[in-house]
């Protein structure tokens, strides 16, 4: 009867990129799909976006234009484009 929407969504907020690796390739398991931005769905199609805790501080920079450009061409955010982006 009911269904799964974006609309209500799960966050996970990371140290490390194996960290988010090992959370992300857990979540894809079983059927989930991949999106942008750090944003995947679930086996269950449950929403998520893992988002690593850099990302806050990189945003603060003189650079936050840069660093959210190279986010938005990931799927699975990488940490060190985003630092180097920065």
């Amino acid at each position: 009867m009911y269904s799964a929407s974006p609309a209500a969504s799960m966050c996970a907020y990371v140290e490390t990129q194996e960290e988010l690796d090992q959370i992300w390739s857990t979540l894809l398991e079983g059927g989930g799909k991949q999106s942008r931005c750090g944003w995947l769905t679930d086996r269950f199609g449950i929403s998520w976006q893992i988002i690593p805790k850099a990302l806050a501080r990189l945003l603060k920079t003189d650079k936050s234009g840069r660093v959210l450009q190279a986010m938005m061409g990931m799927g699975k955010m990488d940490i060190a484009v985003l630092e180097a982006a920065a």
